[in-house]
């Protein structure tokens, strides 16, 4: 027969599809196996509506043939197969789904079965790697079978043939192997072992083929002989398809680390199936350890995606929120609009509802985590925990009052982790505020001097150790509308009336001498003023409203930072002996207070963990306050 042509618009779609729509050439062998798949449904569907088709279920399957010497690889079905008009329609003219029809009627017949292809056109992926391909068919409604041949672009033919069994048979004559690509690969063993692992492992009728086997020579115990045998390349069963109560944790532990590569088990395994608008099944894990790239720009978050059992993308971040990059997993759903070469989400109303749908379900088992297994909830924020806190201050607290009741952090009391809403249960009455305290680590923040009045008042301090601590809270702003308070920054207000009006007198009687200080300290403070924090310590800088010692800390690493600073103020305990020492010495000499301003100053920044502007000036100093201290 003669050669026929694609029509123009078609002929088109093939160029186009060959060197653009698939990002990568090995997706081939997952076209056709899901069309063979596609097959294998509408004969198993015909068997059961038509008494006259009947055929076994053992009888359905898939069969890859390789031939490494001649560059062929062949895929072969016990499918429904194609007339010569099927194959003409559905060969003929790109991008004409025999599938999709297929599925509309069902649809119309209320039937439920699964039918991947959608596009009609992933067959043609196939000529990405391959210089002529051959399909012979033969329908289980025919006793006559056809051959299509193509080499591509130029046409193709369609003659009948001798094929004797029902199905389809598709033979690939690869291309010639390129500097820049090993056509040759797609006919060896291991490679095909991994593409159908990869990507139809979960298909449900066996993938069959034949693989060399080496087992020991009975003549000779150093020798092995190598035999040829059928092997089932898929399991076909997905561990998400099957009854969550028979499925053991071991079952479960031994997916997660052979599917997504880690040493260690999950810590929290997620597995449930929706049904409604969109229809899907998650099975979700939350890793025991942050990956070592986890805060890294460099990480990829995001689900693999599966449509009916074939795997069709490994990092689809449409599915997942920021907050909750942390989980892995997959996503299996026939609901998804994929593009055209199913590499892709349509970016719809669908996905939106089925990422609003996920993040509710991780929320909630977040939750559960927290109220019923406390002491894993703890090991998970502790690895993940800066992600959530990150996440408030990244949306600019948008996303404050969905991840609010996730935060724990330690207490400044016993050590151990509180939440927010515990914190405020406990909070003694006329306690208006929530007290925090930031540093390096709770050791460090339990030495701060600011803590001690605090502390006498019974009211309990959140340690912040991470960075980000603060900028988090500061765009929550108030929990159970009771406003955070860093304890290092403005004024307290822990004083009585009767402490206060003391205060009061005391900054009057020693004005001068504070004003001498400030003006010895220059610019690097707003104010020297008497303390309503300090108990024992002679010293403390806290921060005005605005940027907070903490924060000046975090930004002065950043090579971005414009120079934002604290507005700083030094505070003096009127309690302590230095207190009176300082009055003594001004009322002798004014001048002398000065170097005692900047001594004390610089103390005051080593307490709360910055630099000082000159170590060997300060250095310096304290030597003359000692030798002058000796004299007298």
């Amino acid at each position: 027969m003669a050669k026929k042509q694609f029509k123009a618009e078609s002929k088109r779609l093939l160029g186009l599809m060959i060197n653009s729509i698939y990002t990568n050439k090995e997706i081939f062998l997952r076209e056709l196996i899901s069309n063979a798949s596609d097959a294998l449904d509408k004969r198993y569907y015909l068997s059961l509506t038509d008494a006259d088709k009947k055929v076994a279920k053992k009888d359905l399957n898939i069969r890859i043939e390789r031939n490494s010497a001649d560059h062929i690889l062949v895929i072969e079905d016990t499918g429904i197969g194609m007339t010569k008009d099927e194959m003409e329609a559905n060969l003929g003219t790109i991008a004409r789904s025999g599938s999709a029809e297929f599925r509309d009627q069902l649809e119309k017949a209320s039937k439920n079965i699964d039918i991947i292809g959608q596009f009609g056109v992933g067959f043609y992926s196939a000529f990405m790697v391959a210089k002529t391909i051959t399909v012979e068919s033969r329908s289980a409604s025919s006793d006559e079978a056809w051959v299509w041949v193509s080499s591509g672009e130029d046409g193709y033919t369609i003659n009948p043939c001798d094929k004797e069994t029902v199905g389809t048979r598709i033979t690939l004559e690869l291309k010639d192997d390129t500097e820049d690509e090993k056509y040759s690969r797609y006919t060896e063993e291991h490679v095909i072992r991994e593409l159908v692992k990869k990507y139809s492992d979960y298909v449900r009728y066996p993938i069959i083929m034949e693989v060399e086997k080496h087992i020991p020579d009975p003549t000779d115990d150093k020798k092995s002989i190598i035999t040829k045998e059928d092997e089932t390349l898929n399991s076909m069963i997905p561990l998400w398809k099957k009854n969550r109560k028979k499925i053991t944790d071991e079952e479960y532990n031994e997916f997660y680390k052979a599917k997504f590569n880690d040493w260690n088990d999950p810590l929290k395994v997620i597995h449930y199936s929706v049904e409604g608008n969109i229809s899907y099944t998650a099975l979700l894990f939350i890793p025991s350890q942050a990956p070592y790239n986890f805060y890294n720009t460099d990480f990829e978050s995001g689900l693999q995606l599966y449509s009916k059992g074939v795997f069709i993308m490994d990092k689809a971040k449409e599915l997942l929120p920021d907050c909750f990059r942390f989980v892995t997993g997959l996503i299996d759903s026939e609901d998804l609009s994929l593009n055209i070469s199913r590499e892709i989400l349509q970016q719809d109303r669908q996905v939106k509802a089925l990422a609003a749908s996920i993040e509710k379900k991780i929320h909630s088992a977040l939750e559960d985590m927290l109220k019923d297994e406390r002491e894993k909830y703890e090991k998970f924020f502790e690895q993940f925990g800066q992600n959530l806190k990150y996440d408030i201050y990244k949306s600019y607290g948008m996303n404050a009052e969905k991840l609010q009741d996730l935060l724990i952090y330690r207490s400044g009391s016993e050590g151990k982790y509180t939440t927010l809403q515990e914190y405020v249960d406990r909070m003694p009455e006329g306690q208006k505020e929530i007290y925090y305290a930031c540093g390096p680590s709770i050791a460090e923040i339990q030495k701060l001097p600011a803590l001690d009045r605090l502390r006498d008042k019974g009211y309990e301090i959140l340690c912040f150790t991470d960075a980000v601590d603060e900028f988090a809270v500061s765009m929550i702003g108030a929990y159970k509308e009771k406003p955070f308070r860093n304890v290092t920054k403005g004024d307290l207000d822990l004083d009585t009336e009767e402490e206060k009006k003391e205060r009061t007198e005391k900054t009057e009687a020693n004005k001068d001498m504070l004003a001498a200080m400030k003006d010895a300290l220059g610019d690097t403070v707003k104010e020297v003023r008497i303390s309503s924090r300090l108990k024992d310590d002679p010293v403390c800088l806290v921060a005005d409203e605005g940027v907070s010692l903490e924060m000046e800390r975090i930004l002065s690493q950043d090579p971005r930072n414009s120079g934002m600073k604290a507005n700083k103020i030094l505070e003096i305990n009127p309690s302590h002996p230095i207190f009176e020492t300082l009055a003594d010495l001004y009322a002798e000499n004014p001048d002398t207070v000065k170097d005692y301003a900047k001594v004390l100053y610089d103390q005051a920044l080593l307490i709360e963990g910055l630099a000082i502007d000159d170590p060997v000036d300060y250095s310096r100093r304290i030597t003359e306050l000692m030798i002058r201290a000796a004299k007298h």
